[in-house]
């Protein structure tokens, strides 16, 4: 009897034992497997393609080679976006160390104004940079070379619709933009430009109503007028009855 039971009590210690060995050696192992994970966890972030991925470059977001196709850059590209990147549009940024300024790849006065004005009309909607610089101040430049009047006003049929996305947008620096366009607009065409003012008045009416553009919308219904003549007031005043003349 007394044999069986130490035989019964060598059995147990030994399964003790092993119970024991196995708990170490399954604890072992974890350790080890989290020590190698966390080695191949440091080498990736260490790595100079782990680090861009973290800390991407302002250069990756025009680089399609470093786009993240399921990221949030992964959208399609706006329209004037898209005829950009593929070089529709003849100018490119050159960043200056107090400001930027464009360089064209030809003088602009020998550049056809359809379509690429009513692009850069477009590109007055983006609010990414640099198309955000590239459109207005292309817009700008345009107008400005001899012969804009002539080549400016067959186009505003298809002008107008874009300048007024612009000043329906609601982002107020997009609005900005596009009063700033339809001012340098109104300078170059002058008078041409009335049949086209009902179409865009209203949207001007409304901003008129928010305090911060208050000033700036004045300002240029007085360019308007000054540049559109008399026939200009009395669109104005049809759909802005509160609108004084300049000549008043």
């Amino acid at each position: 009897m007394q044999k069986s039971e130490c035989h019964r009590d060598v059995q147990l210690r030994n399964r003790v034992t092993d119970n024991c060995d196995q708990r170490t050696s399954s604890s072992a192992q974890i350790k080890q497997r989290t020590i190698v994970q966390q080695r191949k966890s440091s080498s990736s972030t260490s790595s100079p393609e782990s680090a861009r991925k973290l800390h991407p470059r302002p250069s990756d977001k025009l680089n399609p080679k470093t786009v993240n196709p399921f990221g949030e850059q992964s959208r399609a590209p706006s329209a004037f976006a898209a005829v950009y990147s593929k070089g529709g549009v003849p100018c490119r940024l050159v960043h200056g160390s107090v400001k930027h300024r464009l360089q064209w790849e030809c003088p602009p006065e020998k550049l056809p104004f359809d379509p690429l004005l009513i692009t850069l009309a477009e590109g007055l909607r983006e609010t990414k940079h640099p198309y955000t610089f590239v459109s207005k101040e292309g817009f700008r430049e345009l107008l400005l070379v001899t012969g804009a009047l002539e080549k400016a006003v067959p186009l505003l049929p298809r002008l107008i619709p874009v300048l007024k996305a612009a000043l329906v947008h609601l982002d107020d620096e997009v609005f900005e933009r596009g009063l700033n366009a339809l001012v340098q607009l109104s300078v170059v065409v002058g008078p041409s430009l009335n049949d086209h003012l009902k179409h865009l008045l209203t949207s001007l009416s409304r901003r008129l109503r928010d305090k911060k553009f208050k000033e700036p919308i004045t300002t240029a219904l007085q360019k308007l007028e000054q540049h559109g003549g008399s026939g200009s007031l009395i669109i104005i005043k049809s759909k802005i009855p509160t609108y004084c003349s300049i000549y008043c």
